[in-house]
């Protein structure tokens, strides 16, 4: 008997270090496949929405483009034309501000009208935040939900009605890993994150004997626009940052690259980022009493680096 269980210690040991092993050289969940869809993919106009439309573009999905900036939008059509394994009909470009809410209703029925129907929708709007919790706003904490979850919430809402009728369809959202855990130093953008969490993995299992299907897109740290245009703790001012070479970030392609698989194969969600990110997302999500602790010994300034890619 104790030889028994002696070896079925073993055994569940090598098994727990196998998986450790998979998850430091990973930078995704692992059991991906690809295949073709078709979308919709509002703010395509830079950073991992960008390189998303590309990935699409290549798998011969028809298009809708949607951003506030028209040009940008035009950039990225010829791209998506030039690389990609579709014709110009198959790209709509469709101007549209995530915090006009007014204006989804129409934009959702100009989509239909070009394309007929909508298999998939992909909400990439948002803006990420830099500043400690004592020094945000009020304002700030309001923009970042009305941008990051209302306008995202807005425009599902449009969209589900459409799929509930054709009963099939799936539902994308850009979240983030800072949705997983504790993010130090951006506490507006990390609640927002938090929050499309729990609507929309609500949604996934409202729609789970609907035929339609819900994914949690969670990126880590990529290398992308992001800072640039980041919120503060004052309204009215952007963060301006630089992201360095050498920091540990993920590529954008890439990033997008998975995003696209997990949406290929109907995931509900998908962690993407390097290590040691990756590592802290399984631990927070497995042991989240001792991660938390582990965190608190760690220090603001560590978490800090860790978050931007420098360690």
């Amino acid at each position: 008997m104790l030889d028994f269980l002696f070896y079925c210690f073993l055994g569940i040991l090598f098994t727990y270090i196998i998986l450790l092993v998979l998850i430091l050289m990973g930078d995704c969940d692992l059991y991906l496949q690809f295949a073709s869809k078709f979308g919709k993919k509002p703010r395509a106009s830079s950073g991992i929405g960008e390189c998303l439309a590309y990935e699409l573009a290549k798998a011969g999905c028809k298009l809708c483009l949607s951003a506030r900036r028209e040009q940008e939008l035009n950039r990225v059509k010829k791209q998506c034309l030039l690389h990609g394994n579709i014709k110009e009909e198959d790209i709509l470009v469709l101007p549209l501000d995530a915090l006009k809410f007014e204006t989804h209703s129409s934009a959702t029925q100009d989509v239909l009208k070009y394309f007929s129907k909508i298999d998939i929708l992909v909400n990439n709007a948002g803006r990420s935040q830099r500043a400690l919790f004592e020094e945000t706003s009020l304002d700030i904490d309001r923009e970042v939900i009305e941008l990051n979850v209302l306008g995202v919430l807005s425009l599902t809402k449009q969209v589900l009605p459409h799929m509930l009728e054709r009963k099939e369809g799936h539902i994308a959202v850009m979240s983030s890993i800072a949705g997983k855990l504790s993010a130090p130093s951006s506490a507006s953008y990390t609640g927002s994150k938090h929050a499309i969490q729990g609507w929309f993995s609500t949604l996934g299992v409202e729609m789970s004997d609907r035929n339609i299907k819900v994914t949690l897109l969670c990126p880590g740290p990529v290398f992308s626009n992001l800072l640039e245009t980041a919120f503060t703790g004052k309204a009215g001012e952007e963060l301006k940052g630089k992201m360095e070479s050498s920091e540990k970030r993920m590529s954008t392609p890439r990033c997008a690259e998975l995003c696209a698989l997990a949406l290929a194969n109907g995931l509900d969600e998908a962690w993407i980022a390097l290590n040691p990110v990756l590592l802290f997302t399984y631990m927070f999500q497995y042991f989240p009493n001792l991660s938390r602790v582990g965190s608190k010994r760690m220090g603001l300034k560590m978490l800090k680096k860790i978050r931007e890619g420098k360690v």
